[in-house]
């Protein structure tokens, strides 16, 4: 399977920069896989498609402040530090920038003034193939990140954020995330209430994205490409209640990609261990890697927004709905001005 055939164009200004208000105005692409037929709507009316018993899944994972500036000791060349996984109590792996960071090189993270306090103190202890480095911090960073760290932003996005919550949906509960789960960014609480008085219930998994998530594939070939590795959960009474829904023959609804590898991973995980239930608990990475060709096991509904040219992403959706049902369906999306990406529009994959 080629990449180029996960390829489009997009006109520029049709990334969205900012965060539509209020959350649920978005526009959202009513996608109908078995007619092939395309739906404008609006976010709030999302609830005229789902079904009393329906079950949607979210991730309920949050973004992390993963940016960190600092300096070199004793040098005191600028450092930027872009926290990407957590390889061990106190090791990251990070994106960085500036000149000659190698290993062995020591990092004094910027902090406020404040009397008598020492910077924290970071070592670089490898450089990675991919160029990310190993990054060890003298204690776990996290205790820093509140004060001292930035919640980054997608590398498509160039304006500020006025909000750093408005980067988080309303069920955020883990932290661990260095990119938002941005299907469940349109959600409002208020929205979530109404469609609960309509009988539809939600259950949460937790996946912990990368910046992996962002880059487009460069093989060649799709089946070349080596999928990014994700830390996921699925806890007992949440395989408990999919389980459920799927016996009592209810609608399993996936609020955007990451919530589809969770239940699919699971899904898999499920055959391997032969105890005949759709979805089995788990805690700990995934690198399922879904494109055209793959049988869904447990999803049968995705919400999802639209995805980067050649990415993972494209791919995951093209095998759900089909490429060709797809690309029809970004290029209405495009000849309708709708808003991509991450603080973009949404679609439902019915």
């Amino acid at each position: 399977m080629r990449t180029t055939d996960f390829d489009y164009d997009l006109p520029q200004e049709l990334i969205a920069q900012t965060p539509i208000e209020p959350r649920d105005a978005s526009r959202l692409l009513i996608v109908n896989r078995a007619t092939g037929a395309l739906t404008h709507r609006h976010f709030y009316e999302i609830a005229d498609y789902l079904r009393p018993g329906d079950l949607l899944v979210g991730n309920d994972s949050r973004v992390i402040p993963a940016r960190l500036y600092g300096h070199k000791t004793p040098t005191g060349g600028q450092v930027e530090l872009l926290l990407l996984s957590k390889r061990g109590e106190k090791v990251w792996e990070a994106l960085t920038r500036g000149k000659r960071i190698r290993p062995g090189t020591v990092i004094a993270l910027n902090t406020p003034d404040r009397a008598n306090e020492a910077p924290p103190i970071a070592r670089v202890l490898e450089v990675l193939e991919s160029g990310s480095r190993l990054i060890e911090f003298e204690a776990p960073v996290e205790k820093w990140l509140d004060t001292l760290g930035i919640v980054p932003l997608p590398p498509y996005i160039h304006q500020p954020l006025q909000e750093a919550d408005r980067y988080q949906t309303v069920y955020s509960r883990i932290r661990g995330s260095v990119a938002a789960p941005t299907a469940g960014l349109h959600l409002t609480s208020q929205l979530m209430e109404d469609v609960r008085s309509r009988g539809v219930e939600f259950a949460f998994v937790t996946l912990h994205i990368g910046l992996d998530t962002f880059r487009p594939v460069q093989e060649e070939t799709v089946e070349a490409h080596q999928i990014h590795t994700e830390i996921c959960m699925i806890e007992p009474a949440v395989a408990g209640s999919i389980n459920a829904a799927r016996r009592a023959g209810r609608r399993i609804i996936a609020l955007g990609t990451t919530s589809v590898r969770v239940l699919e991973s699971a899904g898999r995980l499920a055959v391997e261990r032969g105890n005949g239930e759709p979805v089995t608990p788990m805690a700990g990475p995934t690198n399922l890697f879904i494109y055209p060709g793959y049988k869904y096991r447990v999803v049968d509904h995705m919400i999802t927004n639209f995805h980067l040219p050649r990415s993972t992403l494209l791919m995951l959706v093209s095998a759900f709905a089909g490429r060709d049902l797809i690309m029809d369906a970004y290029s209405e999306a495009i000849r309708e001005r709708y808003r991509f990406y991450s603080f973009g529009d949404a679609m439902f994959l019915m």
